[in-house]
This record gives C-alpha cells, structure tokens and sequence, in this order.
C-alpha cells in the first residue's frame, strides 16, 4: 500500500501520464521521421491496421480528426509511400475503401521490431490484474479523450 494520499496518487498519475503522451508523440515522430513520413501518416496506418475491415475516406478522416479534404490528401500520400490503396466499395460505388497494401510491412516490421519489444519488455514484471488496470485505464483515457477532441471541435 501507499502511503500518498488519494490527492497525490491522482496527481503523480496525472504526471505521468502527460509524461508518457509527450514521450510517445516524439517517439512517433521519430519514427516516422525514420520511416519518410509525416507522423500523421505514420498515425493511419497503425489505426488502419487494427481496424478489421477497409475504411472509406470517411472513416479515415474520423480515425484521425481530419477534415475529409486532409484525410483524402493523407490517403494521397500512404499511396505515394506504398503503403495503401484504394479500390471501390463493392456494396456502394460512390465510396472508396482504403487498405492497406503488404508492400512496405517488412520495412515497418522490421522499423517496429526492436522498439515493440522494448515496450513489450515493460510489463513483464506487471501481474495479470495490474495489466487489467493498465488496459482499463488506458481505454477510459482513450473515451475520454475522444469526447474531449469533439467538445473542442464543437466550440
């Protein structure tokens, strides 16, 4: 048990958080820097790969936060880099659906390899229930987060 306070627990997470959200967007830059990309770009396509199914331009723009006109010119750009393309929706040909192609994913594998298992490597030493906090911790974030983003845009 701590011996901190409610007051200074939350504020010691709130820290760190802010901590670790401006150590990841450099860490995302640098990647992306190391890749030839935009971090933008670089964004997509990890929001891109965990998504199941194609995404319309539409959807994109929402992953993202982008208006339509810049998620149609950052899909301009995956296509430029090899790394996505473009093909109509079979159920509405008005759409265009968005994946993303196999062409670079061994140079992004290998990009990713030694830094997914350094990140990896840090919750070796969590337990099962703390991973479960981890997880619900970060998704109430990530809620959070996204409402926030529309509250601001709707101002």
């Amino acid at each position: 048990m701590s011996n901190r306070t409610r007051e200074e627990l939350v504020e010691a997470v709130t820290v760190a958080a802010r901590r670790h959200h401006a150590a990841y967007t450099l860490f995302n830059q640098a990647m992306a820097e190391h890749l030839g990309l935009h971090p933008t770009d670089l964004q997509c396509v990890s929001l891109l790969a965990l998504e199941s199914e194609p995404c319309t331009l539409g959807e994109i723009a929402e992953l993202t936060g982008l208006t339509s006109g810049s998620a149609t010119r950052l899909v301009d750009r995956l296509q430029k880099a090899g790394l996505a393309e473009r093909r109509p929706d079979p159920r509405d040909r008005r759409k265009m659906l968005v994946t993303l192609t196999r062409g670079r994913t061994p140079e992004i594998e290998a990009a990713w390899d030694a830094p997914g298992k350094a990140f990896d490597q840090t919750l070796e030493d969590f337990t099962d229930d703390e991973l479960t906090v981890i997880e619900r911790y970060l998704r109430r974030t990530t809620d959070v987060g996204t409402a926030q983003t529309a509250r601001l845009r709707s101002d």
